[in-house]
């Protein structure tokens, strides 16, 4: 018989570490190796227990989550689900993490105080089993060498303008596989790109703004009735859902607050979808790495239209959800790290 995974619960609050662990109970093979109240007991007990995971706060006294993160990425590379707040400061943090090496976060504040911790129940068990069956250990850390007026910049793509808009969809690890694609594509696409990343309301903006100042191409968050430019990407809002519409012959977005009808707020089927039915064959989309198959349906409708369509591979996938519930509809499953140079052959022509 196979062992039970082990998860490590990193957190100052006593009451928060006994609720994680009754929250993982109910969780066939799995078990609580230990716990830590801070950074520095959350890295010696990663060397000395090998956990399978670690479910880690972001903010505590002494060595924070941040800190206690990077050196056991440097010493012992571990799967990391963290446990974020929603603020400014927070959610930059959280980012910084996701970029650091962790697969993915909960955001802490959905429960409200954090006496009603239990109602994280659901997602933090989900998120567990998602992160234990992929097995991936964290992924090499994202080059970030490629931003505005850093070193030398690739020269722009000799633009066909055969695609008007490249739509991009990811959940559990697409910060970080945004952080690898969206960077690196270069100048003169000739397409706008659409962004859904499931992620909660309120940390969209300073996602847009950290891979804004590491990119060759504009990226922030959309709002309503943004045009789609070329050589500019527009994240959709978190917590709402946006579509591609043409207007007057020019592409534009439309963002809104769907109030919950459906699962994932923003939708990446309901964006490609869109893109399929605005842009026709001029259209590209990518699924990237995540839980569930959102996407999959939206990709198909592009392929259906004449469009373009690539994936994320399973080596390079943080969950393979996603990018394998599309694949059947894609040209090319490809390894995250040739996304972008496909991209800018497909649109190029170089």
């Amino acid at each position: 018989m196979s062992r039970a995974a082990r998860v490590l619960l990193v957190d100052d609050s006593a009451f928060v570490r006994r609720a994680t662990a009754r929250m993982l109970a109910p969780l066939d093979g799995v078990e609580v190796a230990g716990a830590a109240a801070n950074g520095e007991e959350a890295v010696r007990l990663v060397r000395e227990l090998r956990p399978d995971l670690v479910i880690m706060d972001v903010n505590m006294p002494g060595m924070d989550g941040m800190e206690a993160l990077e050196r056991i990425m440097s010493e012992q590379p571990t799967p990391v689900l963290l446990l974020s707040s929603l603020t400014r400061e927070g959610a930059e943090v959280t980012l910084r993490a996701l970029e650091a090496g962790a697969l993915d976060f909960v955001d802490k504040t959905d429960a409200g105080t954090v006496m009603d911790i239990h109602g994280l129940a659901p997602v933090i068990r989900e998120k567990v089993l998602a992160i234990l069956r992929s097995g991936h250990l964290p992924p090499p850390a994202p080059r970030l060498d490629a931003a505005r007026g850093a070193g030398e910049p690739a020269p722009p793509v000799a633009s066909t303008g055969r695609y008007e808009v490249i739509a991009i969809g990811a959940s559990t690890g697409g910060p970080r596989a945004l952080t690898e694609v969206i960077p690196a594509l270069p100048p003169g696409l000739g397409a706008g790109i659409v962004v859904a990343q499931h992620i909660p309301a309120g940390f969209t903006e300073t996602l847009a703004e950290r891979l804004d100042q590491r990119s060759r191409i504009r990226v922030r968050e959309a709002r309503d009735g943004d045009p789609v430019l070329p050589d500019q990407a527009l994240v959709a809002p978190g917590g709402h859902q946006m579509t591609v519409v043409r207007e007057d012959g020019a592409l534009r977005v439309h963002v809104w607050d769907d109030h919950g009808e459906r699962l994932h707020r923003p939708s990446v089927d309901l964006l490609l979808g869109s893109v399929a039915k605005a842009a026709g064959m001029r259209a590209v989309g990518v699924v990237l790495t995540g839980m569930g198959s959102d996407g999959a349906e939206g990709l198909k409708r592009i392929r259906s239209a004449g469009g373009r369509a690539l994936v994320e591979s399973a080596e390079t996938a943080v969950i393979d959800g996603m990018p394998r519930a599309a694949r059947a509809f894609a040209e090319r499953s490809l390894p995250l790290q040739r996304i972008a140079p496909a991209l800018a052959d497909m649109c190029g022509g170089v």
